[in-house]
């Protein structure tokens, strides 16, 4: 047994680079979760998933996205329900990470090529720590989910019993992986999602609290807990911090204002309930994918609106997808020092790099026109408003799983193409590109500089 492991761990000998070996990675994790699912015994009937189904099932488990075909808490058994949490742990925690656990377990010594691997995985400025960083981030994860289970469990037990034990746990991975499952559907009728909780304070509190901890990234977390000041925090963490706090109060003040005298969501509320569902519809595009409203009945306006949110996502080193925060961040930061005629773009007194400019306009126009493209083909197959598919497209690119309604009733082709955008939205488009593409070679050649006008 240990030599299989130790085969699996030396896939970073082979000649891959490690874009690809983390597109392979992910790719045979969705795989080996679709046979699964496609078993008899996954389903609550015996009846047999369809393979589209049971890929789609996968990959948004994997992807940490949320999006269903099929209700998680009614059509699967305790059998298929634990291997979607499995698979949502794993592709939350990532490849590597699990690599690294069981490189630890049989004492095998890790690599510098799999240190390089790890490096992209976290989406690291350098190979130094990255070991380290994995380690606190497996011991986070499993610590965090604990109290955010327990917690739950103890809400959740006079209504549920002792199956309040396996909802709490197993919705705190669910939550801190921002995949957005969830098992209320043979509670409160399928894909109900949370919204019979709209008013309760400590189901919103504890799981809005996981996913945000699960969004703002481990290397966040580990800079937190070992400097717990802000003046001490690296830039990277004040940047992400006051990116997340920035949309977090604007999307509720605009959610609020947006869904007040809507009779379908905020407008027969009580005031906590108008606040907590403002708060929680203004965080869970942020990747998470739970709703406490339901999002087929929220205003165009809105629903375009939480269409940006999911564009931006999570952060980087964590468990959600999008653009990512710090992304949006250093294009303000650069489109503002333009307007000032500044050469430099700065924030909080440093300044950025050219090198990290080009890439976060590049990373935001290839996600962009990823969504654009998907969207269009969306419009060619299904037969649905323009704006949900929209939603949809940009839903499964960010890995949110917010969804107006229509997962279930999309065509084979459109599954497929929503197969395609998680994943690219879980390994990150450029990934997904750099993994495609040819070795490049280094030249000494540099052209004389030319001038185009622009805008």
């Amino acid at each position: 047994m240990e030599g299989k492991i130790a085969n699996l761990l030396d896939i970073a000998q082979w000649k891959l680079t490690p874009y690809q070996i983390l597109v392979l990675g992910f790719a045979g994790l969705i795989l080996g979760g679709a046979f699964l699912l496609m078993m008899p015994m996954a389903s609550a009937t015996g009846q047999r998933l369809s393979f589209i189904d049971a890929v789609f099932t996968a990959t948004s488990a994997v992807c940490v996205t949320g999006l269903v075909v099929v209700d998680t808490g009614t059509y699967f058994s305790l059998f298929g329900q634990l291997v979607v949490v499995s698979l949502i742990q794993i592709g939350g925690l990532g490849i590597m990470a699990m690599s690294t656990l069981m490189a630890i377990l049989i004492g095998k010594r890790i690599n510098l090529r799999q240190r390089l691997v790890m490096q992209e995985a976290l989406n690291q400025l350098s190979v130094a720590g990255v070991v380290r960083l994995m380690q606190y981030m497996i011991k986070a994860t499993l610590l965090i989910e604990f109290i955010g289970g327990t917690i739950l469990a103890i809400r959740w037990y006079q209504e549920l019993g002792s199956k309040a034990f396996y909802f709490g746990y197993w919705h705190a991975v669910s939550a801190f992986c921002n995949a957005g499952f969830d098992l209320f559907g043979s509670v409160t009728g399928p894909f109900s999602s949370i919204t019979n909780y709209v008013n309760d304070i400590v189901v919103n509190l504890v799981i809005s609290l996981l996913f945000i901890l699960g969004g703002i990234g481990f290397t966040v977390i580990a800079d937190i807990w070992t400097n717990r000041r802000f003046s001490r925090f690296s830039l990277h963490t004040k940047v992400v911090l006051i990116t997340t706090l920035i949309l977090m109060i604007f999307g509720a003040i605009v959610f609020f204002l947006l869904e007040y005298d809507n009779p379908d969501t905020l407008a027969n509320l009580s005031w906590q309930g108008k606040i907590l569902g403002s708060y929680f519809q203004s965080m869970t595009p942020r990747t998470a994918g739970y709703n406490t409203l339901d999002i087929g009945k929220l205003t165009d306006a809105t629903l375009f609106f939480i269409v940006l949110l999911m564009f931006i996502g999570a952060s980087p080193s964590s468990t959600g997808g999008g653009i990512k925060t710090t992304t949006a961040s250093v294009m303000g930061a650069a489109i503002w020092a333009l307007i000032r005629g500044r050469n430099d773009a700065e924030l909080f007194e440093r300044r950025i790099p050219y090198s990290i400019i080009y890439k976060a306009f590049s990373v935001m126009l290839i996600s962009a026109v990823l969504v654009i493209f998907i969207t269009m083909m969306l419009s060619i197959t299904e037969k649905q408003p323009f704006l949900k598919l929209l939603f949809e497209a940009t839903s499964a690119f960010g890995t949110v799983g917010l969804s107006t309604g229509i997962t279930p009733t999309l065509t084979t082709t459109g599954k497929l193409w929503l197969v395609l955008t998680m994943f690219a939205g879980r390994v990150g488009p450029v990934t997904l590109a750099l993994a495609l593409a040819l070795k490049t070679r280094k030249g000494n050649l540099q052209y004389p500089e030319g001038k185009i006008i622009i805008g």
